[in-house]
């Protein structure tokens, strides 16, 4: 893992300056990229910013796949179709790079993690609807994995339905739309098998004991998720974040300190009571004296079956894909940044 900070290689405040020298091996790259914080918060702010659109034909592999929840998005051509509705419907729309946390290096590729501040208005029409005038904010976190310039595998996770609140469309008739939408366009629903939590009338998994000295930040969040979320040991709360920590997540809430933030994992526990857990990949950048901060990609999979900010329970099976960033001090969590989709989660649990 990177034993660096933003500050010593990829430090966002300088990204938009001009006539900075290569800081880091970049095989493949175009020559204007610094390092691998420059290529994607600069590529981006390319495509989206100067609408240099056609970007995409050298930044993306022809045979890209692009993860959400809502599923499985193939090929570049489907990456320009997206970006030119986005931009048509929010045409002063502007991105801001929060954080970029990264791995690997140009031989074997990089794995990034762009944390985005999305900022525009609505003048033109979107999926969700007609234009509202409405300026909107709007929060994710994109992760790519990056070979020789090109993005060739992408996990998109943002919060879709703190942008339908804020145009101003009713939720059910937005969700109603986009799955008669859907299956008018032949896109079937994603199929998921339903993880088995516990083995018949045992418990479940138990994480081996870590075998290492000193503070392992991925045995620290792997443990952490595990025994909160499967084992339901919301006590661990208090061993595992900072009494003031502080979470941003869906719908523009920041959650202040321990309790919210045990409601929140209540709240979906209660709605989905047989949800499953899994980290899916981790990485991190720091060292234990200056903290680190880490990117944890996950899913959550279970089954509709209590009341909740989802309406009333359906049984309808689910599978909710989220990323999260942590800052981690002294061995705890102190701050995080967890996104995810509920329009594409409510989409699942739609019925007529």
């Amino acid at each position: 893992m990177n034993e660096i900070t933003l500050d010593s290689k990829g430090d966002i405040s300088k990204m938009m300056a001009s006539g900075q020298e290569r800081t880091q091996s970049l095989k493949g790259f175009d020559d204007d990229y610094v390092d691998i914080v420059d290529y994607i918060i600069r590529c981006t702010h390319k495509i989206w910013e100067e609408h240099s659109i056609g970007l995409i034909y050298t930044h993306y592999g022809h045979n890209v796949s692009i993860w959400t929840t809502d599923g499985l998005t193939y090929g570049r051509e489907a990456v320009i179709e997206g970006t030119l509705r986005t931009q048509a419907a929010f045409p002063d729309l502007r991105l801001y790079g929060d954080e970029v946390i990264w791995t690997g290096d140009d031989e074997a590729g990089f794995h990034t993690s762009h944390r985005i501040t999305w900022v525009g208005t609505n003048t033109g029409y979107s999926i969700y609807g007609p234009p509202t005038g409405r300026k909107v904010i709007r929060t994710g976190i994109a992760n790519c994995f990056v070979k020789e310039n090109c993005i060739v595998e992408e996990w998109i996770a943002r919060d879709e339905l703190g942008l339908v609140l804020q145009l101003g469309f009713d939720v059910q008739e937005v969700v109603e739309k986009l799955v008669r939408q859907d299956r008018l366009l032949g896109i079937r629903p994603r199929e998921y098998a339903l993880p088995e939590r516990v083995k018949g009338q045992t418990t479940p998994e138990v994480m081996p004991s870590k075998k290492t000295e000193g503070f392992d930040v991925e045995d620290f969040v792997r443990r952490s998720f595990h025994e909160i979320w499967n084992w339901r040991l919301l006590n661990r709360i208090d061993a595992y974040y900072h009494s003031e920590h502080v979470c941003h997540t869906t719908r523009n809430r920041h959650l202040y300190g321990r309790e919210p933030f045990r409601a929140f994992v209540l709240t979906l526990l209660g709605t989905f009571p047989d949800a499953t857990m899994t980290i899916e990949h981790f990485y991190y950048m720091g060292n234990e004296q200056d903290g680190y901060r880490t990117m944890t990609r996950w899913n959550l999979q279970g089954t509709h079956k209590g009341p909740g900010p989802y309406g009333d329970p359906t049984g309808r099976p689910f599978y909710l894909m989220g990323i999260s960033h942590h800052t981690i001090r002294s061995g705890r969590f102190v701050e995080e940044w967890t996104y995810f989709d509920e329009v594409a989660l409510l989409k699942q649990l739609w019925r007529e």
